[in-house]
């Protein structure tokens, strides 16, 4: 049974994310804080790094920059030509690409120097599973980070029905004490943690998004209905005549033993 969950989730991020593949690089929230990753992870000009759940390519194409290599793998082929468009406009040579699953991760044990994945954690079943499947193809003395949302406790039920009307692949945006335990607990050494939040317009990310049919309305009125009262702990606010609001994302980096 559990096997059937798993292709039904697996359908259906490829699906919603086949059609995000362009509109996700038009919000300018997703290219926010590329500088804070390259920091926290410590990236060099020796490392070899994979990218989890690449999608369109961004942060790979920004480490790749800094580090000797770049893998990305990513479950939505659509995401893949994405990813290698991003590559030739931009130059780079030293990146590669495959389609596949978070968990487990196609690659050998002791494979990568930097294991490192951004906003994935709340589209999987198990991201347990998944950390440790980074864990296990990084290499003894290299660094695994996660960067995903993380929620006050008390707001995380709201904020997940609302993603999940959006986005019908999300399943669970881990509260801050989740996020934390998780790398407590994963093995990991000298574990460090940052954070800020990405500003998005809401009429921006709907147009981003493919919610099932006047979905996009509910969308709409939740998120303003929460101007002023933050019960999504989005902090929702009107500027300049529009609906904005700010995603919390924390990024935590550890140390293979």
């Amino acid at each position: 049974m559990a096997n059937d969950t798993e292709q039904a989730h697996r359908e259906k991020i490829i699906e919603q994310f086949s059609q995000q593949a362009v509109p996700f690089t038009q919000v300018p929230g997703h290219h926010d804080a590329l500088q804070v990753l390259l920091e926290v992870s410590g990236v060099g000009k020796s490392d070899e790094v994979l990218d989890v759940a690449c999608g369109p390519g961004m942060v790979a194409c920004a480490f790749a920059r800094h580090a000797k290599q770049v893998t990305g793998v990513d479950i939505t082929p659509a995401m893949i030509e994405q990813a290698r468009q991003r590559q030739g406009e931009q130059g780079l040579a030293n990146l590669s690409w495959d389609v596949g699953n978070a968990v487990p991760l196609a690659y050998p044990d002791n494979s990568f120097s930097l294991v490192i994945t951004r906003y994935s954690f709340h589209h999987l079943l198990e991201p347990r599973q998944a950390l440790s499947e980074m864990i296990r193809v990084c290499r003894p003395g290299g660094t695994v980070m996660v960067a995903d949302v993380a929620m006050p406790a008390a707001k995380s039920a709201a904020y997940d029905h609302l993603e999940l009307i959006r986005d019908p692949s999300h399943t669970h945006a881990l509260t801050e004490e989740e996020f934390e335990a998780l790398f407590q607990r994963s093995g990991l050494v000298d574990c460090r943690r940052s954070a800020y939040g990405v500003n998005i317009e809401l009429e921006t990310q709907i147009r981003a998004s493919f919610p099932k049919p006047g979905d996009d309305q509910v969308i709409r009125e939740v998120v303003t209905a929460d101007v002023g009262i933050d019960s999504l702990g989005i902090n929702a606010r009107e500027e300049a005549g529009k609906i904005v609001y700010t995603v919390p994302i924390a990024v935590y980096a550890g140390r293979k033993r």
